[in-house]
């Protein structure tokens, strides 16, 4: 008998994983925003609803007797729905809402470095008042980020010399975030290579995945507004070409710090944990801690991941990761997301049809803010179709999604630079010369 696990998602990260889950087994019950095609297709039953009322949603799914539950976007963590789901006795493979602060508070992220020593914190005020804010931001020559502390998929974030035309509209956008959130996070600004350090965790145990690299901008040469995420890579050995090899140790080492942290601070930490860096000339920072799979840098590790996916989520659980078999491919993957035309700034949704006959085993195509039927989806304002090719390079595996193109009809707006061999020299030449 298969194990019934209910999923709370309908974007491209849960497509690959629903799969992953499918492939392994389990009997799918799914909720999601949008009905996506490819995930209804693998479903034993799905509940397309956009309310994220944790009674809603906990009353369905309880009502389901799953074996075990996987809350994956960050909008329906930040509620009490894992804590509904806790109380009542249901198996899940996530973090509690308070857990989740570690995402949902950026405050408290920081405060949590500060008290419990863990390294690469950012120098950073928790400024509450309009006076302050014109203070710190009009009197020094320094650059800085102003951040919301809670959710802003990835596009709340403004550094002063990257998002403003001069100091007048960057404190400006300091007090509307302000007057909105009654606080505001200012921090250091720091130059480099970003990444991220994406780990499985019961609270105790740990398995690393490859790293990764996003690509936030919206335009090719890492130009443009930040988005979502416009696509990713991973590496063969599990590392990067441009991260120098000290690095990602280094990396590692804080992100288990901030499991064991969670831990003394009274919080179990179970799930996915991904740790934003920043490789600069001479050091590494953390920029911010999230408490769930990438979007879309989870696509990548997904992709090339070995093992049952069902019984790492109930190893998870049931505090026994350590005994999970979970490997990862030897393999490059790049990542590229077909977004509607506009997307970021006045998107114009159109429809794409796809042809996945005699799609390579090693050439992966996921549904995300779309709805439709598996051929033929009709987009949303958000990103809408992943290709992600798995070969012996990145710049390969940039090539195969680039051959694979033919497949989408439609149009769409997409970074065809990303994990292309100029663009990865160039990284690897500012490692060597520190020049970010």
């Amino acid at each position: 008998m298969s194990e019934k696990i209910a999923l709370v998602g309908g974007g491209g990260r849960e497509d690959a994983l629903a799969r992953k889950l499918f492939e392994s087994g389990a009997e799918l019950i799914t909720i999601m925003p949008n009905d996506n095609p490819s995930i209804r297709s693998i479903s034993t039953e799905c509940l397309v609803t956009k309310s994220r009322d944790a009674n809603l949603l906990s009353g369905f799914i309880m009502d389901k007797k799953p074996d075990l539950v996987y809350v994956s976007p960050d909008s329906y963590l930040e509620t009490n729905l894992v804590d509904k789901l806790e109380f009542n006795k249901i198996k899940v493979a996530c973090p509690s809402s308070t857990a989740f602060q570690i995402e949902s508070s950026k405050i408290f992220m920081r405060q949590l470095m500060k008290r419990y020593g863990i390294p690469g914190n950012l120098k950073y005020e928790v400024l509450d008042n309009e006076y302050d804010i014109q203070k710190m931001l009009s009197n020094t020559s320094f650059e800085f980020a102003i951040k919301p502390s809670g959710l802003t998929g990835g596009k709340g974030v403004r550094l002063t010399d990257q998002h403003f035309n001069n100091r007048v509209e960057a404190i400006d956008y300091a007090k509307q975030v302000f007057l909105r959130d009654k606080k505001v996070l200012i921090e250091e600004a720091v130059r480099g290579e970003e990444f991220s350090v994406q780990l499985f965790t019961d609270g105790i145990s740990t398995i690393f995945a490859p790293i990764a690299q996003d690509y936030k901008r919206l335009y090719e040469n890492d130009k443009g507004p930040n988005t979502g995420g416009m696509g990713s890579i991973t590496d063969v050995e599990l590392k990067l070409p441009f991260i120098r090899p000290q690095i990602y140790e280094r990396a590692k080492d804080i992100s288990k710090r901030f499991v064991e942290a969670l831990a003394q601070d009274g919080q179990i930490f179970r799930g996915v944990l991904y740790v934003q860096f920043m490789q600069t000339k001479d050091d590494l920072k953390v920029i911010e801690v999230n408490g769930r799979l990438a979007d879309p840098e989870g696509m990548n590790i997904l992709t090339v991941i070995e093992g049952d996916v069902t019984d790492l989520l109930f190893k998870i659980a049931d505090a026994e990761l350590k005994r999970a078999k979970i490997t990862f491919r030897r393999k490059a993957t790049t990542l590229k997301y077909l977004v509607p035309p506009g997307y970021g700034i006045s998107p114009k949704p159109d429809i794409l049809r796809i042809n996945t006959e005699g799609l390579p085993d090693h050439v992966h195509i996921y549904y995300s803010s779309v709805e439709g039927e598996v051929n033929e989806v009709k987009m949303t304002d958000s990103r809408a179709i992943a290709i992600v090719a798995e070969s012996d390079s990145i710049p390969d595996a940039s090539s195969m999604v680039e051959m694979n193109l033919w497949r989408i009809r439609g149009n769409y707006e997409m970074r065809h630079d990303i994990g292309s061999l100029k663009f990865i020299e160039e990284k690897v030449e500012k490692m060597k010369t520190g020049n970010y």
